[in-house]
């Protein structure tokens, strides 16, 4: 019987003797899944803000679809009426939030921006109005996909008002985005057609005409001046107030708006007569806390450049919801405009001219759809034992002449690094 060659233990067979590797032990290989894991781990951890950006945009989308859902249930609902009850449970949640955490000035906000507050909940109703009303009478795709807009008219507003520099690229690029709303909006005069059009609430939903349709888009781009004046208040109020302070004056103020609107145009409010409707408007207010709170949390921990380019998810999440719900595909027009809005949106942002001594020093990096203007400064929303004299404001800097003073070179490199080391102990 043949003896077996004794085992190698030489990195390379030498002397006719067969090479067998050592096994390895039990230690390196628990090593070598235990550095997978933290690779992926890491991963996720540093990109932790995108990943609950697009959880906003997921419950965003899901809001939308409610909204489109109630207006095939029974009687349509009046746009007011969403909009009031759905930024009343927005405001419930806030305030219940901002008492528990021990959030200073709970109810009015910090001193001396009251008014920037205000003028940050008027002008977002009529971003939001524009939105759901636009529902009624659009696709959710094409009601979504105008939403992105904003970027390039906040980019002009903040040319206008805050004197913030704006080159000729972001111009064409707005100019091209309004291409994308008449491939959108599709007028006859222009595409022909027989003035007829489905909204995208699926078999048995309201067909438009091209009057109310055209309409719809004329709201909608209320909508987006409404939303791209609110996030230029944001950027006056910079990081002077907590996150939920905004998120509760816009709830509040559309509340005020939409009851006043309703009872000045003697609008006729529908009464909840199915479960069904009510659980659709609580499931509405739901979402739009969820998502609203996710986009903060999501900003804190994210700069404003990376997380505006996951914003862009909220359109796939819409077409495959409207595929699902309603069965309804987009058309060709409508695709090659969602296509033209989005590339403008994306080279406006990637496209930031850079900071100059024009630029107010509060709204650095200061996220466009966010409640959260506290988001580049590391503060963490859920910590509720802030300091008050973090929401104070040094004497009468309560305007845009104030912010448009300029600061000593020491002094924001000074309190960069209080930032920053802030952010790392953290």
């Amino acid at each position: 019987m043949a003896t077996l060659p004794p085992r190698s233990t030489e990195l390379s067979p030498t002397g006719g003797h067969v090479f067998i590797p050592p096994p390895m032990p039990a230690g390196d290989r628990a090593t070598v899944g235990s550095n997978r894991f933290s690779a992926v781990r890491e991963f996720f951890a540093s990109n932790k803000g995108l990943f609950i950006i697009a959880a906003s945009q997921f419950f965003f989308s899901l809001m939308n679809l409610s909204v489109k859902f109630l207006t095939a249930i029974g009687e349509p609902i009046p746009t007011l009426e969403i909009v009031c009850i759905r930024m009343f449970i927005t405001f419930i949640c806030c305030q219940a939030y901002m008492f528990a955490a021990g959030v200073p000035d709970p109810l009015l906000g910090p001193k001396g921006i009251r008014k920037w507050l205000v003028i940050r909940g008027v002008v977002g109703f009529f971003g939001l109005f524009g939105l759901y009303y636009s529902l009624h009478y659009m696709s959710l795709s094409d009601a979504t996909v105008l939403t992105f807009l904003a970027p390039t008219v906040t980019a002009a507003f903040g040319f206008l008002f805050l004197h913030e520099a704006v080159s000729w690229k972001q111009a064409a690029a707005g100019l091209t985005s309004l291409v994308g709303v008449v491939l959108i909006a599709k007028p006859t005069f222009l595409f022909g057609g027989n003035g007829k059009t489905d909204t995208g609430s699926g078999v048995g939903g309201p067909t438009v005409t091209e009057t109310q349709r055209m309409v719809a888009v004329g709201v909608a781009m209320l909508g987006v001046l409404g939303s791209s004046g609110a996030y230029i208040s944001l950027r006056v109020i910079g990081k002077r107030a907590h996150p939920m302070h905004t998120m509760s004056y816009f709830s509040l103020w559309c509340v005020l708006v939409s009851s006043v609107s309703g009872f000045a145009t003697h609008g006729q409010w529908v009464m909840p007569h199915k479960w069904t409707w009510v659980g659709m408007l609580a499931i509405v207010g739901l979402f739009g806390f969820l998502a609203q709170l996710l986009l903060t949390l999501g900003f804190q921990r994210e700069t404003a450049s990376r997380g505006s380019m996951v914003l862009y998810i909220q359109v796939i999440f819409s077409l495959v919801f409207e595929r699902i719900a309603f069965g309804v595909a987009p058309s060709g027009l409508s695709l090659l405009g969602t296509c033209v809005i989005i590339a403008s949106a994306i080279y406006v942002a990637l496209n930031k001219p850079s900071k100059d001594i024009n630029t107010p020093a509060n709204t650095e990096s200061t996220p466009m759809w966010d409640m959260a203007p506290a988001a580049e400064e590391g503060r963490g929303l859920l910590d509720g034992d802030e300091r008050k004299e973090e929401y104070e404001l040094d004497g009468g800097k309560d305007g845009i002449d104030e912010l448009m003073t300029d600061k000593k070179p020491m002094e924001t490199v000074a309190r960069h690094e209080r930032t920053s080391s802030g952010s790392s102990s953290a």
